[in-house]
This record gives structure tokens, C-alpha cells and sequence, in this order.
């Protein structure tokens, strides 16, 4: 009888032993994967799905009408201010020192997933060393690693430009050693397969990846899709009409990614974000349904810093739908934050709400602090400035009305507000007053990047 008791005692501290295995092991699979696809030079106008009559982008587009269509999604107007913004969930003015540098006290959403358990990768360009001032540690090619990614494939992490474009035969570090190059090797196609050999080998546990792509950024060269890619002599040739074949590209290695995710059967709990860095290049004029938009990177109006953004999540998005509220850069960490369920400051509001269809993001304002710090045609835009999803005011006291002034042309005379756009304006100025002015002089260092 005692033996029997025993026996009986031992399998029910066998079966809630294996309930409770059971239960970690749930635990472990219903964390999402998480990829953050950030393009570089792409404005709102560039997706077909956003009206765009130039470029087609069919996986987007699909990703958007089975996710979520951010119509809002504000951004710097200038890659290295977008990418430590969006990188630590930070104003500018808390932590932007240099162009095209990140400070290394920061820490970052790599950071933050790797100490949850996430397995970490970064692929794309980097450029933030400080490589182009030749600042501390701007040879470090560990400094993935110490913002909490623990593989790599990156351009321009300790070699200038100068050494080696990002496209054709590309100068690509992986991992703590420089790639042999390839003549007949590409860029993108080098750091995206990257990403899909690293959600191959990790399918089985949460992971992370950020992807600062490498395209759209000039020079506008052909990709091995464009009939040029066929002779070396004809693959540096660089003209704008290969813009279109570039956006193309992008968004058939989105479809790479995703066409992944489906074959090892992790899509459904894998949360993809899409996002661009700031506006197109100004030698470019887009058309659109609602007419040509001339992109205008490094500027403060709407062309300079309104991205296309797309949410794809099937675990969580149930019902499709666009989304106009506002959206700024510093929400990613806030979003990852909610969902490793974990507390940070930061200067963002968590989008969860809106992805999962629980509680809408209630924002009427959202601030930029921009100064560049780069070369003085950008720099001269420097400024602080409060906007709605209409209206927006600068520091230096200047109110347009973006919809019927996109170009902010003729800033509105307090004389001529009527009472709604005074009620807007004094909101959009208390708002702006939390935020400090820019200093006096700018130190203005680096060159295109």
C-alpha cells in the first residue's frame, strides 16, 4: 500500500512536472519574432499603396492590406538623427552628438532584446561609428556587438565609402572579418540572405532583426534585375531611372524575408515592421494619384521627413486597416518594451494598441527636434517644430497649414487664424514649449552620405 502510495505520489509530481514544462515551453513559442525593415531615402509617396503611379511595390502592398497601412509615420528628416531616434527611443537633443554616429553609452532595442532572451542580428548599413570624423573607436568592429547584436552583416562599419560601395561588387563586414569581393556579388543580396540564414538557424526561439537596408540610397545604379547588371562595365552607371528598379528590388527582398518566414512556419507569430529613414532624395520627382512629389531629404516639410510604414502580424492584427494617427520614431522601443513586458523611459508611446486593435495611440501632437549637424545645405534646416496631422508650428514662430501649403510656402498671420487653427496653435505651442531650442551655432561636420 505504502508503494502504491509512493507510485501515485511520483506521477503527479511527474504530470505537473511535465504541465509545467509544457506551460515554459508555451511560453517560450508565444514570444513573437520580431523583424524591423527600415529602407533608406524612401518617402510616403514611393509605395503604390500610398498612390504611387511611378514604382510598384506588390508585397508591400500585400503586407498592408493583411496588416496595418500607417498613412502618419513621421521620421527624421535625415538618416543618422532617424536611426539613434529609433535605435534607443530618444529625442535628438538627449543623444545626437555626431553625424553619423551613435554614442556607445546609449543602449539600444538590440540591447533590450538580447537581455529578454532574444536571439539578435543586424544586417544592412551601419554607419554609426563615427567613421566619418574619425571619432573613438570608429574602427571598432565590435560595436555591434556592444549594442546588444550578436551577429552582423554591415556596410560601412569600419570602412569609409571610399573603399567600397554598397551595391556591386560591395564592401560588406560580417561577423568581425571583411567579405572577399565579388565582382559579381550585390550588396543587399549579401546581408539579406544573411537575414534569412539567421532566421533559419534561430526558427526555433524568439529572435530579433533590425535591417537598415541598403537600398534606395543613391547613387541610383542598376540592380541584377536591370538589363545593365549583365556587363561589368554597365553596373556603376548611374542614372535616376533606376530608381525604379531599386524600389523594385526592395520590395521583392521584403518578399524574400517574408516567403521565409512562411516556409519555416513562424510568419503567423513574427511582427514586421516597415519602415523608411527620412524622405526621398530631392533629384527625384515621384508621380502619385494625386499628382508629382519632389522628394525632399534633409528638409523639415512633409516630403523631408513622411515615410511609408506597414505592420504585419497575423498572431495579433485580425482585422486590416489604415491608420492616420501620428506616429513617431521614438514608439519602436516603447513597442518592444510593452511587448517583452518590461519598463524603460523613453520619449515614445507603445503602438500596441493600434496592433493588436485593443486601444487606439491617442496623440493630437508630436514634436521634432531636428539640427543634423551634417553639411550646410542640410543644416540650414535645422529647427524645432510641433504638428498635427494638418498643421504644424516652428520654434521660430512660423504656422503652415501642410494641406493646403505642402511646400510651407505662406506661413498663416495670427490675423488671419480663425478660432479652430488659434485653438490649434496654441496646443501645437504648448507643446513645443517642453522641447528647448537649438543652440546658436551648429557644428557643422561630414559629408554625403
Amino acid at each position: 500500500m505504502r508503494n502504491f502510495h509512493y507510485i501515485s505520489v511520483l506521477i503527479i509530481v511527474f504530470i505537473c512536472s511535465m504541465q509545467m514544462a509544457c506551460q515554459t515551453q508555451q511560453i517560450q513559442i508565444s514570444k513573437p519574432n520580431v523583424i524591423l525593415i527600415m529602407a533608406d531615402d524612401i518617402g510616403f509617396e514611393c509605395l503604390s499603396i500610398n498612390g504611387s503611379t511611378s514604382y510598384k511595390t506588390p508585397v508591400l502592398d500585400s503586407l498592408a492590406l493583411n496588416g496595418i497601412n500607417f498613412t502618419n509615420a513621421i521620421s527624421q528628416p535625415l538618416c543618422t538623427p532617424s536611426r539613434v531616434k529609433i535605435m534607443t527611443g530618444k529625442y535628438n537633443f538627449r543623444n545626437y552628438d555626431y553625424f553619423t554616429y551613435l554614442n556607445p553609452k546609449e543602449k539600444t532595442f538590440g540591447n533590450l532584446f538580447k537581455e529578454n532572451g532574444y536571439k539578435t542580428a543586424v544586417v544592412g548599413k551601419w554607419q554609426l561609428n563615427g567613421i566619418e570624423h574619425r571619432l573613438e573607436g570608429y574602427d571598432d568592429n565590435t560595436r555591434p556587438y556592444h549594442f546588444g547584436f550578436e551577429e552582423y552583416s554591415l556596410w560601412q562599419l569600419t570602412k569609409v565609402k571610399k573603399f567600397g560601395e554598397r551595391f556591386a561588387n560591395p564592401l560588406i563586414e560580417q561577423n568581425g572579418k571583411v567579405l572577399p569581393r565579388d565582382e559579381n556579388a550585390y550588396g543587399p543580396d549579401i546581408v539579406s540572405d544573411y537575414a534569412v540564414d539567421f532566421i533559419k538557424r534561430n526558427k526555433s526561439q524568439a529572435f530579433f532583426i533590425y535591417y537598415p537596408m541598403l537600398l534606395v540610397h543613391s547613387p541610383f545604379v542598376p540592380t541584377p534585375d536591370s538589363p545593365e547588371w549583365q556587363s561589368l562595365d554597365t553596373r556603376s552607371k548611374q542614372d535616376n531611372r533606376f530608381f525604379i528598379d531599386m524600389v523594385s528590388y526592395m520590395d521583392k527582398i521584403v518578399g524574400k524575408i517574408v516567403n521565409t518566414l512562411k516556409e519555416e512556419g513562424i510568419a503567423d507569430n513574427t511582427l514586421i515592421f516597415f519602415v523608411g529613414d527620412n524622405g526621398t532624395k530631392n533629384t527625384l520627382v515621384s508621380q502619385t494619384k494625386k499628382g508629382p512629389v519632389r522628394g525632399a531629404k534633409g528638409n523639415t516639410i512633409t516630403h523631408g521627413n513622411h515615410v511609408p510604414m506597414v505592420a504585419y502580424w497575423p498572431n495579433q492584427i485580425k482585422t486590416s486597416k489604415s491608420h492616420g494617427g501620428l506616429i513617431n520614431f521614438s514608439d519602436f522601443y516603447a513597442t518592444f518594451c510593452e511587448i517583452l513586458g518590461v519598463n524603460h523611459l523613453t520619449d515614445g508611446a507603445s503602438m500596441m494598441g493600434i496592433l493588436n486593435g485593443k486601444k487606439p495611440l491617442d496623440r493630437e501632437t508630436i514634436t521634432t527636434y531636428y539640427d543634423p549637424m551634417w553639411s550646410p545645405n542640410v543644416t540650414r534646416f535645422r529647427n524645432v517644430f510641433s504638428q498635427n496631422t494638418r498643421y504644424k508650428l516652428y520654434k521660430d514662430g512660423k504656422f503652415f497649414d501642410m494641406e493646403n501649403d505642402i511646400l510651407e510656402t505662406l506661413p498663416l498671420e495670427d490675423k488671419d487664424l480663425n478660432e479652430d487653427q488659434k485653438i490649434i496653435k496654441a496646443k501645437l505651442a504648448s507643446e513645443l514649449a517642453n522641447f528647448p531650442s537649438l543652440p546658436e551655432s551648429s557644428f557643422v561636420r561630414g559629408k554625403n552620405n
